[in-house]
């Protein structure tokens, strides 16, 4: 019972910034869960189409190739959230917490950089995208709309990843612990 409430009590004591920034995470991973579950649904119902002689759905191979390239980075910020990245502290297992915790800091921070330039080439390759026109061969959908959810999926991790470290790295960021 007293392990209960003190889960309990964790939960409460968490900051706005937690609560929404995990919300919007959520989110994301749902929605992009959304989106691949749909094309799966497409797939299957046009290969049960097929198999009934009606003809499958038009561009099935497009949709799942499209929602499966839009969706993907949208489950990285709850990935970054929950810290669900590899990390390996092999050669720091010997170093005080607090020092383990800098270094922790300063990789997250890394990721946070890596994530805003990742944010960056998106951002470009959709202006390119959209300025070349480029539309798939079925469909005929415009492929800069994959870049949408993308942008969104790498902003939202350096944005985790950033407010993460910063805490990480110096007691003066305590008040926006993200985790």
């Amino acid at each position: 019972m007293a392990e209960r409430l003190n889960i309990e009590t964790d939960q409460g004591d968490h900051t706005p910034l937690f609560l929404a920034l995990r919300a919007i995470c959520l989110a994301s991973a749902g929605l992009g869960g959304a989106v691949i579950f749909a094309a799966s649904l497409a797939v299957t119902l046009s290969v049960v189409m097929r198999n009934l002689g009606l003809g499958g759905i038009r561009g099935d191979f497009e949709l799942v190739e499209l929602a499966c390239a839009a969706c993907a980075s949208l489950f990285l910020p709850l990935c970054q959230f929950n810290k669900g990245h590899v990390m390996v502290d092999l050669f720091t297992l010997w170093l005080k917490p607090v020092t383990q915790r800098r270094f922790d800091g300063v990789w997250t921070m890394i990721f946070a950089v890596c994530w805003a330039f990742l944010t960056w080439r998106l951002a470009m390759g959709l202006l390119e995208m959209h300025d070349y026109g480029d539309r798939t061969m079925l469909l005929r959908a415009p492929v800069w709309w994959v870049y949408l959810p993308a942008l969104l999926g790498t902003g939202l991790s350096a944005i985790v990843a950033f407010l993460q470290g910063l805490p990480m790295i110096s007691t003066a960021f305590r008040g926006l612990e993200v985790r």
